[in-house]
């Protein structure tokens, strides 16, 4: 990059770290420290939380996934984000939660179920999940820094050859922990809002360069348009052959967002709101604040898919690079890191650099499709070259999983002029810091108050427990290290954290569920939940860890692939052509969305049978503090259901609405139903029954629904965001330097008796 490009890089990274320890001044305890002190507002706690989410791993994995299976079936999408904004207008989880006043979710969990083991354990295996698929996230950072600064795979230090990975990772994360140390929780929330809103013009600059410089009509529309029957990029009714990313994915997407919307609870700000009530409320913003996020996703990926598939990017272009160049540079630099053995490096690395140009004419060449496609043709010598044996399948997984990766920002980095480079650089390190300080600071909460806190027999004092949070960070960075340094990540991005987090969510989704909602769930039929959820996820993922190495050359020597293979499509074969199984030497034949499916089913049974075979009622009032037991800090009161007030009732309006918090519900009402779904979608469904659109059509819908009317939302939120976040953090300041801290509220959890099972 040029020296502005770096400028524009340092400078804004610089006032983020001064701030973090600023705020160190406002920790006297541990519910600072963890929880902001419980006093953040809406809008500090929602812009935050979207940086923390919004992550380098994210768009990556985005554009992975939409450069498979391109933009058509994400119409079917406008049934999830309805969903989840109905779940985030009555509060759901997230309301109940706060009443509990928990620090954790393993406070919660030993508060309900009465088992300290029972915290202890479940906090173990969700941490370990949590930290295992974070942990990527500073690999695939490292790897996308690396590849999009051009920088090299080793640099000599003092005559040593040290691989820039490790530089790059160990940098990345010692960043994290250097805003993590002073003030936890406060930190995050003020860097993680301050990057926020320093990201939004990014998001609108970047936006706008790639709908300047691509046209829709020739350029994307006619890349988009070249696929074959069933396969299509733009008709949601013509994609039944796509494998992975595919409709039956979107029921467990459906599926997962109702049964896990309460299970990583506790984790990040989920317990900083002031009130119950602020805490719903930052929720309810949720559908607006990732509106410009999904636009700049979608926007990259159409840039992606258009400049590596282009007919007029071929050869000569505007950009003074060819996707037959970058096609290459990408082949030799993932061989550079997926072969280690330098005789069979070199040689397959002059099969990539010669790789001869592929061009694909538009309507005079046969369609495009997930088996033969540019990228297919371009990795097959490569394939042969890696050879037919366990070493050589092992080698072309990390290979072509390295390729579809980063393919996105090695583009970029040959496309984006001087100034934007750098904008979009600072845009990657923020998301990266702003992401990684908060899975860790995530795991290091839960590993002090769920799984090192029970074990105290007497209440810590402020100053230790302090020392003991920041102490397990450094730990915990440390282990993200050594996971992002030796793990391999051999699937996409989507489908391996999907699987990762399944450890925990495969089983957790009705133990979460169930404690804030019923009285009959209890302490059985959570050990249940877990054994048959978590058990099934992780035989999964010792099956796909361990598939092209190791497995299925045994099935090969025992010569057992035939009957597995149609034992299988037997099995598979009611769910044709949504799930379909067969065996493959490369890939364990079941995904990570069956898997997860299966575990999540298994989990409900479990607990609904185990807690009713023995059943014993839970005063759950207590938990939440209402009834007898409500000690004034709910302010939320009954009122029975009329016609009067069906709709308030509907989109979850209370009592604790103001008239701006009711103006808030209808706008996100209105925009996610009336919009989304009537418009959007049930329109659209009823008038494709009676008049098929054709691929032109669809092509002017993604452009209208997908692009520009959320970008114009978007420009509207980017400003209330903007301002509502200023005045929050000032707020925020003030109402930490007003708090009385009370050193009893720890998180530890006194209950007499048995510990349970």
């Amino acid at each position: 990059m040029h020296w502005i490009d770096w400028c524009i890089v340092a400078i804004p990274m610089v006032v983020v770290i001064c701030i973090a320890f600023y705020a160190r001044r406002y920790v006297r305890g541990v519910v600072d420290y963890i929880a902001a002190g419980r006093v953040a507002g809406r809008f500090v706690m929602n812009v935050a939380h979207m940086a923390s989410v919004l992550s380098v791993i994210w768009l990556v994995a985005g554009t992975e996934q939409y450069y498979q299976t391109g933009f058509g079936i994400g119409f079917w999408n406008n049934i999830i984000m309805p969903f989840g904004t109905v779940l985030a207008l009555t509060g759901f989880c997230a309301y109940r939660w706060r009443e509990t006043r928990c620090l954790s979710r393993g406070q919660f969990l030993e508060m309900r179920y009465g088992s300290k083991s029972f915290r202890v354990i479940t906090a173990a295996i969700s941490t370990l999940a949590e930290m295992i698929t974070n942990a990527i996230g500073p690999a695939i950072a490292a790897n996308f820094f690396i590849f999009y600064l051009g920088l090299p795979h080793e640099v000599m230090i003092f005559g040593v050859n040290l691989p820039c990975y490790v530089i790059v990772v160990t940098l990345c994360l010692a960043l994290a922990l250097v805003i993590i140390w002073p003030a936890g929780q406060i930190s995050l929330l003020v860097t993680d809002c301050l990057q926020g809103l320093f990201s939004y013009p990014i998001f609108v600059l970047i936006v706008g360069f790639i709908i300047l410089k691509f046209s829709w009509n020739v350029d994307i529309l006619p890349v988009l348009c070249d696929r074959v029957p069933e396969e299509s990029f733009l008709n949601p009714y013509d994609v039944s052959h796509f494998r992975d990313f595919n409709l039956f994915a979107i029921v467990v997407t459906v599926t997962s967002q109702f049964l896990n919307y309460g299970s990583w609870i506790g984790d990040g700000s989920s317990s900083a709101g002031r009130t119950p009530h602020e805490q719903k409320m930052a929720g309810v913003l949720v559908s607006l604040r990732l509106g410009l996020s999904g636009v700049l996703i979608m926007a990259v990926a159409l840039l992606t898919v258009t400049f590596m598939n282009g007919r007029s990017f071929a050869g000569e272009n505007r950009f003074n690079v060819s996707n037959n160049e970058v096609r290459r540079q990408l082949s030799v630099r993932a061989l550079q890191s997926a072969v280690s053995d330098r005789a069979r490096l070199e040689r397959v690395v002059a099969v990539a650099a010669n790789a001869p140009d592929l061009v694909q004419n538009h309507g005079t060449s046969a369609p495009l499709s997930q088996a033969d496609n540019l990228d297919t043709r371009h990795m097959a010598p490569i394939k042969e070259a890696l050879g037919d044996t366990p070493e050589g399948r092992f080698e072309f997984q990390q290979y072509r999983s390295l390729y579809s990766q980063m393919m996105m920002p090695l583009t970029l980095r040959n496309l984006l002029p001087v100034g934007l480079a750098g904008l979009f650089a600072l845009l990657m390190l923020m998301l990266l810091i702003s992401t990684d300080d908060s899975r860790i600071f995530s795991s290091v909460s839960s590993l002090v108050q769920d799984v090192f806190l029970p074990f105290f027999k007497e209440r810590l004092s402020p100053r230790k427990h302090l020392l003991l949070l920041r102490s397990t960070a450094v730990g915990v960075t440390v282990f993200f290290l050594a996971v992002g340094l030796l793990f391999r990540q051999l699937d996409y991005i989507n489908m391996f954290t999907t699987i990762m987090c399944a450890l925990w969510i495969g089983g957790a989704g009705p133990i979460m569920l169930g404690g804030l909602y019923t009285r009959f769930g209890n302490l059985v039929g959570a050990w249940c939940a877990i054994i048959f959820g978590s058990g099934t996820s992780l035989l999964g993922l010792v099956f796909q860890q361990n598939w092209a190495i190791s497995i299925y050359p045994f099935i090969e020597r025992h010569g057992w692939v035939g009957d597995i293979d149609i034992v299988l499509r037997r099995l598979s074969a009611p769910f044709m052509p949504w799930i379909d199984w067969k065996m493959d030497a490369v890939k364990f034949p079941i995904n990570s969305y069956e898997i997860f499916f299966i575990s999540m089913v298994l989990a409900v049974i479990g607990y609904v049978a185990g807690s009713l075979l023995t059943y014993k009622p839970y005063d759950l009032d207590k938990l939440l503090h209402r009834g007898k037991y409500n000690d004034g800090e709910s302010t939320l009161k009954g009122e029975s259901w009329s016609w009067r007030n069906v709709w308030e009732k509907l989109i979850g309006i209370t009592s604790e609405y103001s008239l701006g918090d009711k103006l808030t519900a209808w706008f996100v009402f209105f925009y996610s139903f009336v919009w989304q779904v009537g418009v959007a979608f049930f329109s659209v469904l009823i008038l494709n029954i009676f008049h098929p659109m054709p691929d032109s059509w669809w092509g002017d819908y993604l452009w209208v629904v997908t692009l520009a009317v959320p970008g114009a939302v978007s420009v509207f939120t980017t400003v209330w965001f903007f301002i509502g976040g200023i005045l929050d953090l000032r707020r925020l300041f003030v109402d930490l330097g007003k708090r009385v801290e009370a050193p009893e509220d720890n998180g530890q959890v006194q209950i007499s008796g048995s510990d349970g099972i």
